[in-house]
């Protein structure tokens, strides 16, 4: 920090600057993963949110994050596999767990991803059901206009397109992160 003194005949001035502070934009990755599938999802997400100059990106285990986590982070993209079209259970928990900072979310910028174990297996419902969440949290959003409205998704082991939409879902989200939380 840095302080200096105007001083003039009728009044002294102090003005204090924050040089050399650089204020990033913090996005938080959490995913569940039992088959590794979510879980390299969750790291593409993370190459493409790293491709926004001035974010700080950490990828966290679902069982491992905290409410402080949740708390310290401007951007939030949760990923899990999709169990009978909804989140799983270890994510379900950490938003039932979120209840005792409720509200204190809102205006946090959200996303989220999923792997399924085949086509029309409930990705699109998973990746809601996680929205939904953050929703309630009164977290804001951004969809795509192109494919993958709500978020990304995979059927088993992402392919190179499906890194490519993670990559895009992370990178959108440091976008719209870093424009509000400069």
């Amino acid at each position: 920090m840095l302080s200096f003194s105007l001083y003039s005949k009728s009044k002294v001035t102090t003005s204090v600057w924050n040089v050399g502070v650089i204020n990033m934009a913090k996005i938080l990755i959490v995913y569940d993963s039992r088959t590794g599938n979510t879980e390299k999802m969750a790291f593409a997400v993370a190459e493409g949110a790293k491709q926004v100059e001035g974010t700080e990106v950490t990828v966290k285990k679902v069982d491992e994050t905290s409410n402080e986590d949740l708390l310290s982070a401007d951007g939030i993209i949760v990923g899990s596999p999709t169990y009978y079209g909804q989140m799983s259970g270890k994510t379900k928990t950490l938003f039932d767990k979120s209840v005792a900072i409720h509200g204190k979310l809102e205006g946090k910028v959200g996303g989220a991803f999923t792997s399924s174990g085949g086509v029309a297996c409930g990705a699109e419902t998973t990746i809601l059901s996680i929205l939904k969440a953050m929703l309630v949290h009164g977290m804001i959003f951004q969809g795509r206009a192109e494919i993958e409205h709500y978020g990304a998704a995979s059927v088993g082991s992402p392919k190179d397109k499906d890194v490519k939409n993670c990559q895009k879902l992370g990178k959108k989200v440091a976008d719209l992160t870093a424009k509000l939380f400069p």
